[in-house]
Protein backbone atom coordinates (compact mmCIF):
# COMPACT_ATOMS: atom_id res chain seq x y z
CA UNK A 1 0.00 0.00 0.00
CA UNK A 2 2.91 2.66 0.71
CA UNK A 3 4.73 1.46 -2.33
CA UNK A 4 1.31 2.06 -4.11
CA UNK A 5 1.10 5.71 -2.07
CA UNK A 6 4.53 6.75 -3.16
CA UNK A 7 4.29 6.21 -7.12
CA UNK A 8 0.88 8.30 -6.91
CA UNK A 9 2.59 10.94 -5.46
CA UNK A 10 5.41 10.65 -7.79
CA UNK A 11 3.52 10.66 -10.52
CA UNK A 12 1.33 13.46 -9.68
CA UNK A 13 4.60 15.59 -8.60
CA UNK A 14 5.52 14.68 -11.98
CA UNK A 15 2.11 15.97 -13.82
CA UNK A 16 2.09 19.10 -11.92
CA UNK A 17 5.65 19.79 -13.24
CA UNK A 18 4.90 18.55 -16.81
CA UNK A 19 1.89 20.71 -16.99
CA UNK A 20 2.70 23.72 -15.39
CA UNK A 21 2.59 26.75 -17.03
CA UNK A 22 5.88 27.69 -18.91
CA UNK A 23 7.56 31.19 -17.10
CA UNK A 24 8.83 33.48 -20.59
CA UNK A 25 11.85 35.53 -19.82
CA UNK A 26 10.99 39.17 -21.85
CA UNK A 27 14.07 41.36 -22.16
CA UNK A 28 14.25 45.33 -22.51
CA UNK A 29 16.41 45.77 -25.34
CA UNK A 30 16.87 49.33 -26.45
CA UNK A 31 19.59 52.05 -27.15
CA UNK A 32 21.30 53.78 -24.50
CA UNK A 33 18.41 56.56 -22.43
CA UNK A 34 15.29 55.25 -24.27
CA UNK A 35 13.74 54.40 -20.93
CA UNK A 36 14.57 50.93 -19.93
CA UNK A 37 14.77 50.80 -16.65
CA UNK A 38 12.15 53.09 -15.99
CA UNK A 39 9.83 51.05 -17.83
CA UNK A 40 11.20 47.41 -16.13
CA UNK A 41 10.89 49.51 -12.98
CA UNK A 42 7.07 50.39 -13.62
CA UNK A 43 6.40 46.94 -14.49
CA UNK A 44 8.09 45.47 -11.79
CA UNK A 45 6.25 48.02 -9.28
CA UNK A 46 2.89 47.81 -11.16
CA UNK A 47 2.60 44.42 -10.61
CA UNK A 48 5.27 43.32 -7.58
CA UNK A 49 5.62 46.23 -5.73
CA UNK A 50 9.56 46.62 -6.19
CA UNK A 51 11.86 48.16 -8.16
CA UNK A 52 14.67 46.53 -10.46
CA UNK A 53 17.93 49.09 -11.28
CA UNK A 54 18.38 52.78 -11.06
CA UNK A 55 17.66 55.54 -12.84
CA UNK A 56 20.07 58.09 -14.10
CA UNK A 57 20.47 60.56 -17.01
CA UNK A 58 24.06 58.69 -17.43
CA UNK A 59 24.27 56.73 -20.14
CA UNK A 60 25.27 53.30 -19.94
CA UNK A 61 24.12 53.44 -16.21
CA UNK A 62 22.51 50.06 -16.09
CA UNK A 63 25.85 48.04 -17.00
CA UNK A 64 24.74 44.40 -16.31
CA UNK A 65 21.40 42.36 -16.98
CA UNK A 66 19.06 42.81 -13.88
CA UNK A 67 15.78 40.04 -13.69
CA UNK A 68 13.24 40.42 -11.87
CA UNK A 69 11.72 37.19 -11.76
CA UNK A 70 7.79 35.76 -11.00
CA UNK A 71 6.10 38.92 -12.50
CA UNK A 72 1.97 38.04 -13.71
CA UNK A 73 0.74 40.47 -15.52
CA UNK A 74 -3.20 40.16 -16.06
CA UNK A 75 -5.62 41.65 -18.58
CA UNK A 76 -9.38 42.96 -18.68
CA UNK A 77 -10.51 39.90 -19.92
CA UNK A 78 -8.91 37.59 -17.08
CA UNK A 79 -5.98 36.19 -19.13
CA UNK A 80 -2.69 36.26 -17.56
CA UNK A 81 1.32 36.14 -18.48
CA UNK A 82 3.77 35.18 -15.72
CA UNK A 83 7.61 36.34 -16.61
CA UNK A 84 10.81 37.49 -15.97
CA UNK A 85 11.77 40.58 -16.62
CA UNK A 86 15.28 41.17 -18.09
CA UNK A 87 16.67 44.86 -17.72
CA UNK A 88 19.33 45.21 -19.93
CA UNK A 89 22.30 47.96 -21.16
CA UNK A 90 21.83 49.99 -23.81
CA UNK A 91 22.97 48.20 -26.64
CA UNK A 92 25.45 50.11 -28.84
CA UNK A 93 27.94 49.23 -31.23
CA UNK A 94 30.43 51.73 -29.28
CA UNK A 95 31.24 52.90 -25.76
CA UNK A 96 33.55 55.68 -25.63
CA UNK A 97 34.70 56.94 -21.68
CA UNK A 98 34.19 60.25 -22.89
CA UNK A 99 30.70 60.34 -23.17
CA UNK A 100 30.59 60.23 -19.44
CA UNK A 101 33.20 62.48 -18.51
CA UNK A 102 30.74 64.92 -19.70
CA UNK A 103 28.35 64.43 -16.83
CA UNK A 104 31.87 65.27 -14.60
CA UNK A 105 32.58 61.40 -13.62
CA UNK A 106 36.12 61.37 -13.13
CA UNK A 107 38.67 60.00 -16.22
CA UNK A 108 39.27 56.12 -13.98
CA UNK A 109 35.62 55.89 -13.41
CA UNK A 110 34.61 56.92 -17.00
CA UNK A 111 37.14 54.64 -18.16
CA UNK A 112 35.83 51.85 -15.43
CA UNK A 113 32.38 52.42 -16.86
CA UNK A 114 33.17 52.46 -20.32
CA UNK A 115 34.54 48.77 -19.79
CA UNK A 116 31.72 47.70 -17.92
CA UNK A 117 29.10 48.92 -20.01
CA UNK A 118 30.78 47.02 -22.93
CA UNK A 119 30.98 44.17 -21.17
CA UNK A 120 27.11 44.38 -20.25
CA UNK A 121 26.14 44.70 -23.87
CA UNK A 122 28.20 41.59 -24.81
CA UNK A 123 26.46 39.34 -21.94
CA UNK A 124 22.82 41.51 -23.33
CA UNK A 125 23.58 40.04 -26.87
CA UNK A 126 24.46 36.61 -25.20
CA UNK A 127 21.22 36.41 -23.31
CA UNK A 128 19.33 37.30 -26.67
CA UNK A 129 21.10 34.57 -28.26
CA UNK A 130 20.55 31.45 -26.03
CA UNK A 131 18.11 32.86 -23.44
CA UNK A 132 15.32 35.25 -24.32
CA UNK A 133 12.04 34.44 -24.72
CA UNK A 134 10.52 37.60 -26.20
CA UNK A 135 12.03 41.12 -26.59
CA UNK A 136 10.40 44.46 -25.55
CA UNK A 137 12.30 46.98 -27.91
CA UNK A 138 12.37 50.36 -26.21
CA UNK A 139 12.71 53.21 -28.74
CA UNK A 140 12.50 57.34 -28.11
CA UNK A 141 9.64 58.67 -29.94
CA UNK A 142 11.60 61.89 -30.12
CA UNK A 143 14.25 60.31 -32.34
CA UNK A 144 14.27 58.92 -35.79
CA UNK A 145 14.22 55.17 -35.24
CA UNK A 146 16.73 54.04 -37.85
CA UNK A 147 19.28 55.65 -36.06
CA UNK A 148 18.29 53.73 -32.52
CA UNK A 149 18.20 50.14 -33.94
CA UNK A 150 20.93 47.77 -33.78
CA UNK A 151 21.29 45.93 -36.97
CA UNK A 152 23.21 42.57 -35.46
CA UNK A 153 20.41 42.53 -32.38
CA UNK A 154 17.50 42.93 -34.83
CA UNK A 155 19.23 39.46 -37.29
CA UNK A 156 19.56 37.71 -34.22
CA UNK A 157 15.52 38.37 -33.13
CA UNK A 158 14.55 37.59 -36.53
CA UNK A 159 16.89 34.73 -36.76
CA UNK A 160 15.34 32.89 -34.12
CA UNK A 161 11.57 34.22 -34.68
CA UNK A 162 11.32 36.13 -31.40
CA UNK A 163 8.24 38.10 -30.62
CA UNK A 164 8.49 41.38 -30.45
CA UNK A 165 6.47 44.44 -28.84
CA UNK A 166 8.10 47.92 -29.88
CA UNK A 167 8.09 50.44 -27.56
CA UNK A 168 7.62 54.09 -28.02
CA UNK A 169 8.60 55.69 -24.92
CA UNK A 170 8.67 59.61 -24.15
CA UNK A 171 5.25 60.00 -25.88
CA UNK A 172 4.75 62.96 -23.41
CA UNK A 173 7.78 65.32 -25.15
CA UNK A 174 6.80 67.95 -27.69
CA UNK A 175 8.63 66.08 -30.35
CA UNK A 176 7.12 62.93 -29.80
CA UNK A 177 6.31 61.14 -33.01
CA UNK A 178 5.51 57.67 -32.57
CA UNK A 179 3.88 57.01 -35.95
CA UNK A 180 7.79 57.46 -37.37
CA UNK A 181 8.40 53.78 -35.95
CA UNK A 182 5.12 52.29 -36.69
CA UNK A 183 6.15 53.40 -40.50
CA UNK A 184 9.83 51.97 -39.46
CA UNK A 185 8.24 48.56 -38.27
CA UNK A 186 5.11 47.79 -39.91
CA UNK A 187 5.76 44.01 -39.08
CA UNK A 188 5.50 44.16 -35.28
CA UNK A 189 2.77 45.82 -32.71
CA UNK A 190 4.18 49.24 -31.77
CA UNK A 191 2.66 50.70 -28.36
CA UNK A 192 3.19 54.10 -27.80
CA UNK A 193 3.63 54.69 -23.97
CA UNK A 194 5.28 57.41 -21.47
CA UNK A 195 6.94 55.69 -18.47
CA UNK A 196 7.23 58.54 -16.44
CA UNK A 197 3.48 59.71 -17.58
CA UNK A 198 2.16 56.22 -17.59
CA UNK A 199 0.66 57.25 -20.70
CA UNK A 200 -0.72 53.91 -22.47
CA UNK A 201 0.65 51.45 -20.16
CA UNK A 202 -2.44 49.27 -19.59
CA UNK A 203 -2.28 48.80 -23.63
CA UNK A 204 0.93 47.43 -23.33
CA UNK A 205 0.09 45.69 -20.19
CA UNK A 206 -2.29 44.04 -22.50
CA UNK A 207 -0.53 43.42 -25.58
CA UNK A 208 1.75 42.35 -23.37
CA UNK A 209 -0.35 39.23 -21.86
CA UNK A 210 -1.72 38.37 -25.66
CA UNK A 211 1.79 38.44 -27.44
CA UNK A 212 3.76 36.59 -24.65
CA UNK A 213 2.02 33.80 -23.49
Amino acid sequence: MNILVQTRNRFSKFLAAFFKKKRSRIGIYGPPNAGKTTLANRIAKDWTGESIGVVSEIPHETRRAHRKSDITISSSNGSSVTIDIVDTPGVTTKIDYKEFLEYGVGKDEAVNRAREATEGVAEAMHWLREDIDGVMYMLDSTQDPFIQVNIMMIGIIESRNLPVIIVANKIDLPDAAPQRIRSAFPQHPVIPISCLGGNNLDELYEKMVNHFR
